[in-house]
């Protein structure tokens, strides 16, 4: 039997794919794309020519975008909304690979070798998108190949994120590794003020746990050992990460 995450992220995807021109405008359009790693720098030219390839797709919290070993003929870039990257276990278990929010892209990958999907790719909150097919993006670089130079370069950044993850798990035990993403969300997400690194969006337990690879009741203990100790603040669904936990971090 599939666990409650992966019966969600296993929805039957309904959204209908429109037009740019019936969506949203064209200057938000063109401002998303030049905004995503993948196409940064790229020539005005080049912006357009992706933005009339592409349409737009709208999709609801807990809804499924691609689903783990299917065929990947398209790649995706986040208008609005946060969506999460995950593989299953097959008693249910969910792994958190990463989280994308808007302006970050995925699916990239089975679009260069033609393969299935890697991974799962669910919809934290209504989410708008849009979708380049792999023929529109094939026929885009060979126009312009700058672009295809940024996909090498932004996929090479992800290959050396895996392998640190990789040798996270090798080699560091659950409180580390729990410090380790507690800093990185520190850094990607965080403000600074007076007290330390201020992030918004807490995330749960369970999703810490999918992060690093353990279970809640494990990172539980962790976490609220971290916040006895002064090394967290935690306040609501938002917590403070201390120059003492920053200091004090995995290498």
């Amino acid at each position: 039997m599939f666990g409650t995450s992966q019966a969600a992220a296993h929805m039957s995807l309904h959204a209908h794919r429109q037009p740019l021109t019936s969506g949203e405008e064209p200057a938000r359009i063109r401002a998303t794309i030049a905004r995503a790693a993948i196409f940064s720098k790229l020539p005005i030219a080049a912006i357009e020519d992706l933005a009339l390839r592409m349409s737009q797709r709208k999709v609801g919290a807990g809804m499924a975008i691609v689903r783990q070993d299917e065929p990947g003929d398209s790649m995706f870039l986040i208008i609005a909304g946060r969506v999460k990257t995950v593989v299953f276990g097959t008693n249910g278990r969910e792994v958190l690979l990463a989280s994308h929010r808007a302006g970050d892209s995925f699916g990239e990958l089975a679009l260069l070798d033609g393969g299935t999907r890697s991974s799962t790719c669910v919809a934290l909150e209504p989410t708008s998108l849009l979708v380049l097919s792999r023929e529109h993006l094939l026929a885009h670089m060979q126009a312009h190949p700058q672009t295809a130079l940024n996909m090498m370069s932004e996929l090479a950044k992800r290959v050396r994120k895996a392998n640190e993850t990789i040798a996270q798990l090798a080699l560091y035990d659950v409180n580390e590794r729990l410090v380790h993403q507690l800093v990185t969300l520190a850094k990607e997400d965080g403000q600074d003020t007076a007290e330390g690194v201020l992030v918004r969006r807490r995330p749960t337990q369970q999703e810490l746990a999918n992060m690093v690879g353990s279970c809640r009741e494990t990172i539980s203990r962790a976490f609220n050992q971290l916040v006895r100790n002064g090394a967290i603040i935690s306040r609501g669904r938002t917590m403070i990460v201390t120059a003492q936990l920053l200091q004090a971090k995995v290498a």
